[in-house]
């Protein structure tokens, strides 16, 4: 098992998701946080099925730093029940593990 995790979650616009990515990556909860401008969902909420443009936001992170990320993306976040998944890596090459884990480390 990696120590490195990816966080998914999707936003309805880019202005909300430069927010959150600013904030992740500003935080240190995250290293890296790739915006995909625009993907197309469709789901079922509260019984109808919606078919919507959304973006996606790609989140890499420490799995040290994964509780803090979790909580403080489920503070910021706009939609009443965000999508937060947690996907964990079977492979990452070493200087990228070292590189996430040095960008994640707290700051005093």
């Amino acid at each position: 098992m990696s120590k490195a995790r990816i966080v998914m979650t999707t936003v309805g616009n880019g202005a909300d998701a430069k927010r959150l990515a600013q904030a992740l990556v500003g935080e240190r909860l995250a290293a890296c946080v790739n915006i995909v401008d625009t993907v197309r969902s469709v789901y079922r909420w509260l019984g109808e099925v919606h078919d919507e443009a959304e973006v996606l936001l790609i989140v890499k992170t420490v799995d040290a730093r994964l509780d803090a990320l979790q909580t403080r993306l489920l503070e910021l976040h706009p939609y009443e029940l965000p999508e937060l998944m947690v996907l964990d890596p079977v492979a990452v090459s070493e200087r990228y593990l070292s590189w996430l884990e040095e960008e994640t480390l707290p700051r005093a």
